[in-house]
């Protein structure tokens, strides 16, 4: 009797996620970024002021050992039943021990 409850739960879980949407991360306007960024000017401040607190924070280390603290940006949405429709976006931002950008790239629209 439990499986035949299961197996039902189940089935209607797999015909509902067919429908439901997704989204993730916190949209942000690249082609603004691109359009305002510049390398060993613009500062950490400047950048969350235009996308906000990063969704995550670490630390790149170059082949000579210099550190650079990374930000990192990212949204996606879609239907699970149409993954192939689905969109996602990231933004990589780099700073150096002064907080000003060294580096920057994504990928996505």
């Amino acid at each position: 009797m439990q499986i035949t409850r299961f197996i039902g739960a189940a089935c209607g879980l797999v015909l509902l996620s067919g429908c439901a949407s997704f989204q993730f991360g916190s949209n942000f306007n690249l082609t603004h970024f691109a359009a305002n960024i510049e390398h060993g000017v613009t500062t950490q401040a400047e950048v969350q002021q235009w996308l906000g607190a990063p969704q995550n924070t670490g630390v790149v280390v170059n082949r000579d050992g210099e550190q650079l603290q990374r930000w990192l940006y990212y949204y996606g949405k879609g239907k699970l039943g149409d993954m192939g429709k689905a969109r996602m976006k990231t933004l990589e931002v780099q700073f150096d021990r002064d907080g000003v950008v060294r580096a920057y790239d994504w990928v996505g629209e």
